[in-house]
């Protein structure tokens, strides 16, 4: 069971910006044998002499990918969110300690890739990801998003890791918002002075939820698109953190070193105030359908008015 059909995926934003640096003779992109599930096939199919397809090899897909930086190419290497912490050890000693500009996207992250089951459900991609010195960590909700966070990265200046996930879900973005988002800042979707939901990825359309939810009982939610997790815009999460005294994180991840993590590193050490963390508690997912999934898991709408409210009874 899918996510809404209205909307688009974020897989498939990423796959259309990159269609659109095809006249881009810096840019290759390189497949380890899931062009078609992560959308570079958009990109092959036009350009194949500055495609790389690796077959199931992430762990050289990387170094190869490290390489061609170094020859002044730019290269975005993608495959499962999964399959690319098979290459971590290479992504640490080949792309990040030596600070080169690769791009890296893992789509299918997250419990909402649903019937693939916990094997395939990387829900630490993140976390793990956001401690390497150097890396960015991007994590877009919808397509239009993907895209214009994916293009802003041809000319960012660090390696990087982007997830996308499978299912569409409704838009946060149009096109004229979405042109407006920049790398490492968060987009404030909804302004309150009672509690700050921050979330990211396929969680923001549920924060939204929330947000009309808790309007019905007066409650005045700010809901804001964190789509960067590292560098953190933490200028903004101490700004919430004064004005509305309670914030909520939502993600489909695990509440350990993801969002939520980053949020609480920020707050403890700048404004503390309550924070209450929507997302997957420290177990694995399990198969079936996405929606079915948030709601077993407590992620839903309605899960993420209980932590506001409970985070605003702890002021």
């Amino acid at each position: 069971m899918s996510a809404p059909s209205g909307g688009g995926a974020s897989r498939d934003g990423y796959g259309a910006a990159l269609l659109d640096m095809v006249g881009d003779d810096q840019v290759v992109v390189l497949e380890a044998d899931l062009g078609k599930s992560t959308k570079s096939c958009l990109f092959r199919a036009e350009k194949p002499s500055h495609t790389v397809s690796l077959g199931i090899a992430e762990q050289n897909m990387m170094l190869v990918a490290a390489g061609m930086a170094t020859s002044g190419y730019v290269p975005f290497a993608s495959t499962f969110a999964i399959f690319s912490e098979r290459g971590f050890e290479q992504v640490r000693n080949g792309i990040a300690r030596p600070n080169i500009v690769v791009h890296i996207c893992g789509s299918h992250g997250g419990i909402h890739t649903g019937t693939d089951g916990s094997s395939a459900q990387s829900i630490e991609d993140l976390a793990i990801y956001r401690t390497l010195p150097n890396m960015t960590v991007i994590h877009p909700c919808d397509d239009l998003s993907a895209k214009s966070l994916t293009l802003a990265l041809r000319h960012h200046g660090q390696p990087s890791y982007m997830r996308t996930a499978r299912n569409k879900v409704p838009r946060a973005y149009s096109e004229e918002t979405a042109s407006q988002l920049t790398i490492g800042k968060g987009f404030v979707h909804r302004t309150g002075s009672d509690v700050a939901i921050i979330a990211c990825g396929v969680m923001l359309n549920e924060a939204l939820e929330a947000a009309d939810q808790l309007l019905k009982s007066g409650v005045h939610a700010t809901v804001v698109d964190m789509h960067t997790i590292k560098p953190l815009d933490s200028d903004l999460v101490c700004k919430l953190a004064k004005e509305c005294g309670a914030i909520v994180t939502a993600e489909d991840h695990s509440i350990i070193g993801g969002l939520g993590g980053a949020v609480a590193e920020c707050i403890v050490s700048q404004h503390p105030v309550p924070l209450e963390r929507v997302g997957v508690q420290d177990r694995f997912g399990e198969s079936g359908g996405s929606d079915e999934l948030l709601k077993m898991l407590n992620m839903k709408a309605e899960d993420i008015v209980i932590a506001a409210n409970r985070a605003i009874a702890r002021r």
